[in-house]
């Protein structure tokens, strides 16, 4: 099953057939629907057709709903005219679990190597990891990682270091912790966001 998952997250098609864009279309619009305290003041008509102008955005919001994430949007830019999808599973995506930070921490393993690593998966889906800042305004939304946790973008200083950052959300309260970057969890993803 991992080595099917990772040949999906990369393959090459950056392109969805009409079903599989209908299907997203449907699911994204029923959990906008659902959860308007996440974005206040944002039609859904208005959404729908900047998806639908960008096969490629697409393509990425349906890797972040298969691999578990329940994409959703969190905010928008009056400036850019874009809005911003974040991942809002209540737990760290399902499907990207297991993974370590990056590609330099999985290649320093030399044994229990895991299927993947966070950044690049990430990239292979068109997201970005989200920033500790990020991921704290994202927990004003909800109460996400309450059993999981999930890596944030860090910053080179510690990585250069060995470390890499995660958060949760323990104790009605969020954490900011640090690991070796080759370390890994069945319970840590990471939450990505997209900008369409």
């Amino acid at each position: 099953m991992r080595a099917t998952r990772a040949r999906n997250i990369n393959s090459n098609k950056k392109d969805l057939s009409p079903e599989q864009r209908e299907e997203l279309l449907r699911a994204l619009k029923a959990r906008f629907e659902k959860n308007m305290n996440r974005h206040k003041g944002l039609e859904w008509a208005q959404v729908q057709a900047k998806l639908e102008a960008d096969a490629e955005k697409l393509w990425s919001l349906n890797k972040m709903e298969r691999t578990g994430g329940e994409p959703d949007v969190i905010g928008s830019d009056n400036e850019t005219g874009q809005y911003t999808f974040c991942d809002c599973s209540e737990q760290s995506p399902n499907g990207r679990r297991s993974v370590c930070y990056d590609r330099e921490a999985l290649e320093s393993r030399k044994e229990n190597k895991p299927e993947g690593n966070a950044i690049d998966m990430a990239a292979a889906m068109g997201i970005e990891l989200l920033t500790e800042e990020q991921y704290r305004a994202l927990q004003k939304l909800g109460k996400f990682d309450t059993k999981t946790s999930s890596w944030v973008k860090t910053p080179s200083a510690i990585r250069n270091l060995g470390g890499a950052l995660f958060c949760d959300r323990r104790y009605d309260t969020v954490f900011l912790y640090h690991n070796g970057a080759e370390s890994y969890y069945a319970g840590r993803a990471f939450r990505g966001s997209l900008k369409v």
